[in-house]
């Protein structure tokens, strides 16, 4: 069974909102409220693109991901299916989640500290940039599959449709701000620029990066050119 589409994002239906009120009013809107997209900054927790080939091989011949779990960006989702990892110094990670759709290659994101617990020196790299870096053993329920590459730290990023590259005069490749504010406020500096026509307006930072600022969801958050 299914799952159903995703439901808008609650950033979304707020945006929405405000920007119906002040139309009523007759007034313009906050510089905020008129940026093409409403900012959101998730945290992303550790886990794992797989190529078709890698999911056969841990959950058998013909073997597809589920979806779980609908994520902000268009068509992605958290799938039902877990692995276990390996790491260098037999140390295991179990239940890592794997993001679908499959990929063209395999990929693990974990953040720093998931990173010396298992013995792994891995580099800061931005999604796809895998070569050079360490490999690991993933363990599924029908077997075992060799990653001869691919375990990074990922670049903190944002996800732009190009309505908001424009609106923040950025192109993919370059590096924006992120202000975040609340009790232990913080700006990270390097906040890598992605831009697609399907991506919604999205931050992404790693468990240790959220951590270390507190993040919830009511923090305020701003991106800085």
């Amino acid at each position: 069974m299914s799952l159903p589409p995703p439901q808008p994002h609650r950033v979304e239906i707020e945006h929405l909102v405000r920007r119906s009120i002040y139309q009523r009013m007759g007034r313009p809107a906050p510089l905020a409220v008129r940026a093409p997209n409403p900012l959101l900054v998730n945290i992303s927790a550790r886990h794992c693109h797989l190529t078709p080939a890698a999911v056969e091989a841990l959950f058998g011949q013909g073997a597809k991901l589920t979806p779980m779990k609908w994520l902000y960006q268009k068509d992605q989702f958290a799938a039902k299916e877990t692995i276990t990892l390996i790491g260098p110094r037999s140390r295991v990670i179990s239940n890592l989640r794997i993001l679908g759709p499959c990929r063209e290659l395999n990929q693990i994101e974990l953040a720093l500290t998931d990173s010396i617990a298992l013995g792994f020196d891995i580099p800061i790299r931005s999604s796809g940039n895998i070569a050079g870096t360490p490999g690991c053993m993933l363990m599924g329920p029908a077997g075992f599959f060799e990653m001869k590459e691919g375990v990074i730290r990922a670049a903190p990023h944002v996800h732009m449709h190009p309505a908001d590259a424009g609106f923040y005069e950025v192109k993919a490749g370059d590096y924006m701000r992120l202000r975040v504010g609340g009790p232990c406020a913080a700006t990270f500096d390097r906040m890598l620029v992605r831009v697609h026509p399907d991506f919604k307006l999205e931050v992404h930072i790693d468990t240790d990066e959220g951590n270390a600022c507190a993040l919830d969801a009511d923090t305020s958050v701003e991106l800085l050119k």
